[in-house]
């Protein structure tokens, strides 16, 4: 497609001539007889690949008419000419954005060298903006393929936790959906607490794991009805540490892993298995304790069946600030006992659904 080239000049003798020199050479030329009558036409939509501008004009002189062009088609290059031989005129014409200066009179060769050099850094300009946009797309659309990449590893991880947690419950039926159930307490309260999004997905892998270590520890123990000996609870306290071994090993875990190494210590610091007290247990160890205490006495074991979630709260007030940090405690008494007959009844819902799709599967 040949090059549109706009030529403004208030002498109709000049026009001809450079549009007839511009012609010759392949470029269709459309003439405009002055500063206005130019920006008449840039204004009504016609484009150019590059407009020759008169510098002195009556109504609308070239320094004008570059600044208004620049405002309109700020991809068209302008060449500025001239019989004013004058350096600081020139300067002047490329501080306001022309790309060239020609003097009058010239010769052909030199109108041709202008208008090609001018052609030529146009097209550069365009195809920069061209790769520019075409590279924000394809990094645009690499991070979304990048994101619906992670979301789908997560979902694996999400998968692959589930069927750790399942291997447990199979273990040790009594407390069987124990890590569903304060995995939802521990989100809702967390959620209450103002915690942010993604810290609370962490809270949530923390929770859901907290007793995966419990994988490695004899049934003899595990499910023994009577008190355990001295030797038997420190087999069993022994549960934290293997289960933070085995969470550190997945990269994306490493957070949680911290959630499943602390969700035994207490807020005085005589819990286990390090002993840290306060803020320096994990934020999402300190409300899983909450959530993990009300499940436990609201729910049957080997050793004693369940009690009401009034004895629970009555519990868990009484042990504010001892084993419990007060902040997530008093966040915990003012949350209705709806909440947690509402996560219950979906929880059992779920498992009801999925048991249900498993059968039908088989």
């Amino acid at each position: 497609m040949p090059d549109r080239i706009l030529v403004v000049d208030d002498e109709e003798s000049i026009r001809d001539i450079v549009a007839q020199m511009l012609t010759a050479a392949g470029c269709v030329c459309t003439q405009a007889g002055s500063g206005m009558e130019a920006l008449a036409l840039l204004t009504s939509g016609s484009e150019f690949e590059l407009m020759l501008s008169d510098l002195m004009m009556a109504d609308l002189d070239g320094i004008g008419l570059l600044e208004r062009a620049k405002e309109k088609c700020p991809d068209m290059p302008v060449v500025m000419v001239t019989a004013v031989h004058d350096i600081s005129v020139a300067l002047d014409a490329i501080r306001n954005g022309a790309y060239d200066y020609l003097l009058k009179p010239f010769e052909r060769e030199q109108l041709l060298n202008a208008v090609s050099r001018a052609l030529e850094n146009r097209r550069l300009k365009v195809e920069n903006r061209t790769y520019q946009m075409n590279l924000e797309s394809l990094v645009a659309a690499r991070t979304d393929q990048l994101q619906e990449t992670l979301e789908e590893l997560k979902r694996s991880y999400d998968i692959t936790l589930q069927a750790l947690v399942e291997a447990l419950d199979y273990k040790d039926q009594e407390t069987q959906f124990h890590s569903q159930r304060v995995t939802a307490y521990t989100m809702a309260i967390a959620n209450r607490m103002g915690v942010p999004k993604e810290e609370i997905e962490v809270i949530a892998r923390g929770a859901l794991l907290h007793d995966i270590g419990k994988l490695a520890i004899p049934d003899s123990i595990l499910r023994k009805a009577g008190k355990l000996t001295t030797e038997e609870f420190a087999s069993m306290k022994e549960h934290c540490y293997l289960g933070y071994k085995l969470v550190l090993k997945i990269p994306m875990l490493r957070e949680a892993a911290e959630i499943v190494y602390s969700h035994q210590e207490h807020y005085d610091g005589n819990g286990y298995p390090r002993g840290l007290k306060g803020e320096e247990i994990p934020l999402g160890a300190r409300i899983f304790a909450v959530a993990d205490t009300f499940d436990a006495i609201t729910n049957d074991r080997y050793y004693r069946k369940a009690r009401s979630m009034t004895e629970a709260r009555v519990e868990i007030k009484r042990c504010s600030g001892t084993q419990f940090d007060p902040q997530v405690v008093a966040v915990f008494l003012e949350m209705p006992d709806s909440i947690w007959l509402d996560l219950r009844r979906e929880i059992e819902r779920q498992t009801e659904r999925a048991a249900y799709s498993t059968g039908a599967r088989g």
